[in-house]
Formats: structure tokens, sequence, C-alpha cells
């Protein structure tokens, strides 16, 4: 049976007019919630989500192509980790050493699908660690389930805490660009452009947005040689 507090939640979302993100964390005594849905290849786009950790967070699974949130797509079924600091480094080789000292204990992530379509992934998280309740765990099962209806009806929209109006839907819309320009300046498909500006990023200990943000600006451009990257025109020496 759901709460009382996610059961006014559901109406909130119903309406659409507030913060859905901070709403949904609150209903889940969660220090933040993200939803992120599926575009081609498995890749997510984060449509929207409250508080600066989950929004780090799912950059950095994003950037690194692993984690909980990429485990739960791929498998379509709830992925629940107590405590990030107790887990085996080999899970998660690359995700783990680039949390360290971030505020991220406990994360829960609900696969948003029906069968074997994947639309998504909702993530909650807590600092410091604390498990879902059995009670929790339904309320947020449930709240998965809503969010699955209103991305097939075509009714979700972006609301991020730290956004300016009107919402930002396309959170990663610069890493879009930025595949297209390195696409182009190595005459590659779009995948494998984009795998190019992850493997830079994780190589630089930066997410995948930063390195974006640097190609559109023109301060960095790939190059196909052994290191990857030349810096604009007017910069070389």
């Amino acid at each position: 049976m759901v709460s009382d507090r996610m059961a006014e939640a559901l109406r909130k979302l119903g309406r659409g007019t507030e913060d859905l993100a901070a709403i949904c964390a609150e209903a889940l005594d969660a220090d933040g919630v993200a939803v992120s849905l599926v575009l081609e290849h498995n890749h997510t786009e984060l449509v929207w989500s409250s508080g600066a950790a989950s929004t780090y967070f799912e950059d950095l699974q994003f950037t690194l192509g692993e984690g909980p949130g990429p485990d739960a797509v791929r498998s379509g079924s709830v992925v629940m980790v107590h405590d990030l600091l107790r887990v085996s480094a080999e899970r998660w080789p690359a995700l783990l050493p680039a949390l360290d000292g971030h505020t991220v204990s406990t994360v829960c992530c609900f696969p948003l699908g029906i069968g074997a379509i994947r639309l998504g992934v909702l993530t909650v998280l807590r600092h410091p660690a604390r498990a879902l309740s059995p009670d929790e765990a339904d309320d947020a099962l449930v709240l998965a389930s809503t969010l699955t209806g209103m991305v097939l009806d075509g009714g979700m929209s972006g609301s991020r805490r730290d956004a300016p109006e009107p919402p930002r839907v396309l959170h990663r819309a610069v890493v879009h660009q930025a595949t297209g320009m390195v696409s182009a300046q190595l005459e590659v498909p779009l995948a494998e452009a984009l795998l190019r500006l992850r493997a830079h990023a994780y190589s630089h200990n930066r997410t995948v947005s930063e390195i974006a943000e640097d190609v559109v600006a023109r301060r960095l451009r790939f190059h196909d040689d052994d290191t990857g990257l030349l810096p604009p025109a007017g910069k070389r020496g």
C-alpha cells in the first residue's frame, strides 16, 4: 500500500506544476533523486533531478558507462546498493574510485519500462548510508510505475532544482552537439565519436559534459593522432 506522503507526491505529479524532483525526494526521504530516459544504444538523457549530488552521479555514470543505473537499464531489474563504500572494486572499477570524497552512499535504481521495453531509470540517493525500508521500496516502485506511464503518455518534463525556467529537458544537449562536431572532425560514426569523448573525459578525470563544453566552445579539437586532441588552430605552438 502506498504511503500518504507518496500518495500526495503522485497527486502533485499529475498536476505537473511544481518541482517534481524535489517532491519525489521528500516523499522517499532521499537526499537526491534523478530520472534518466533511454536513448539510442542504451545511452541515457537526464530529464530531471533534485540536488547537486544526483546530477553529478548521473553525469559520472554516463561518462564511465557503468554503475547501478546502467545495470538497472540493461537488466530491467531493481539495483539496490546499501553502501557504495562496501562494494567490491571489481563491480564498478571506474565508478567507485571516481566517487571518492563525494556525498553518495546509498543508491537505489528502479527501471522504467514494460516487459522487455526499457524506457529509463529512477535513481534514489541517500547520504549517509540508509537502506530503503520495505515500505519505502514499495513507494519507489509505485513511483517508477507512474513515471513509466508518464513517459508513455509523453508527459515527462524537465524539472531540476538548480535549472532556470523553462526547464532544461535536454541536460546533455551540449554532449549531443559535441558528438556531432567530433564525428565531423574525425570522420567517424556518432557512436564512435561519443566513445572518444567519454574516453578523454575518463582519462582527464572530468565528466563528458565538461569535455563537450570545451569542444563546442572550440577550446578543444579532436584529432586522429596519439594524443587524441589538438588545441584550436589559433593556439597551437
